[in-house]
């Protein structure tokens, strides 16, 4: 369908919607003696965004919404300056990721200031899905998903804010701060065996806590299996305890081969995530060097 002429048409309004806020500007020499006037070139921006947006123009779009979003700040009125700083980053976000990325920021801060933590938090999360996909920023990712999780952890939401922490693990074990990774799994992996409905899940946790340590020091993981069994029993009985147990033996005898027929084993029925299979390929080369350094 063409959506040309749309565009045209938001253009005009977005002239008209100019020239409102001018006139209005010189006859009371200020916004706040107009706000129905403010309000009036609002809707207009808005209107005239959504056209952008049926056209595909997406920077216009965003541009409208940024407009509409200053001056409903002018007139105090946050709660609408929020909203429309979100549809503009919505739309920047499918031309131009680091401009969403300054309206979400300028939504959040006033969603921070309102106290609306919950929403503030859901947007961190939306900032660091663009800089995980689009910008490739693992750090900055990092960040807002920890920020997310903060003020989730404030707002007693300890699911979401649970689940930007495992975000945070995943990532900081990939750059190798295992540290960081090992405390976060290991935090989660306690917090749902002592949640009914989480129970089944903390093996899972906890075996990557273990695959952590593993890629630190064979002992240190030996110790963590360990402790897990002995404050999560059922853990023992797991398969990805077995498979811990079974790569264990086979670093201490430094056979290449048992470690490999363990982890296809355990993959021909649980198939590994990519993450696991990174830390398992990891753990493998150990062996490898160790045993190159014994020849």
């Amino acid at each position: 369908m063409d959506y040309s002429g749309k565009e045209k048409e938001a253009m005009a309004i977005m002239a008209e919607a100019d020239k409102k806020m001018k006139t209005s500007h010189s006859l009371f020499g200020t916004f706040f003696g107009s706000s129905s006037k403010v309000e009036e070139a609002c809707d207009m921006y808005v209107r005239a965004a959504n056209m952008f947006k049926m056209a595909k123009n997406w920077n216009a779009a965003g541009d409208a919404f940024c407009k509409a979003a200053l001056l409903h700040l002018k007139v105090d009125s946050k709660h609408n300056a929020a909203m429309n700083f979100l549809d503009a980053g919505n739309a920047f976000k499918k031309a131009d990721p680091q401009e969403a990325i300054g309206c979400f920021s300028r939504a959040i801060d006033i969603y921070t200031d309102m106290g609306r933590f919950n929403i503030a938090a859901k947007h961190h999360i939306s900032v660091a899905e663009i800089y995980e996909s689009e910008l490739l920023d693992i750090d900055k990712a990092i960040a807002h998903y920890e920020q997310a999780a903060d003020y989730y952890k404030g707002e007693e939401s300890t699911s979401a804010a649970n689940k930007c922490l495992l975000k945070v693990a995943n990532y900081a074990a990939q750059l190798e701060q295992y540290q960081k990774a090992i405390e976060i799994f290991e935090q989660i992996g306690t917090y749902s065996m002592d949640t009914t409905l989480l129970k089944y899940g903390a093996k899972d946790h906890f075996f990557k806590a273990a695959l952590c340590h593993f890629c630190v020091d064979m002992l240190n993981c030996k110790l963590a299996v360990q402790k897990y069994e002995d404050m999560f029993p059922a853990f023992s009985d797991a398969r990805e305890c077995k498979l811990l147990k079974k790569l264990l033996d086979a670093h201490d005898e430094q056979n290449i081969d048992a470690y490999a027929d363990a982890v296809r084993e355990f993959d021909s029925i649980t198939r590994l995530d990519q993450w696991q299979t990174t830390m398992l390929l990891r753990i493998k080369k150990t062996i490898q060097d160790e045993e190159s350094d014994l020849r």
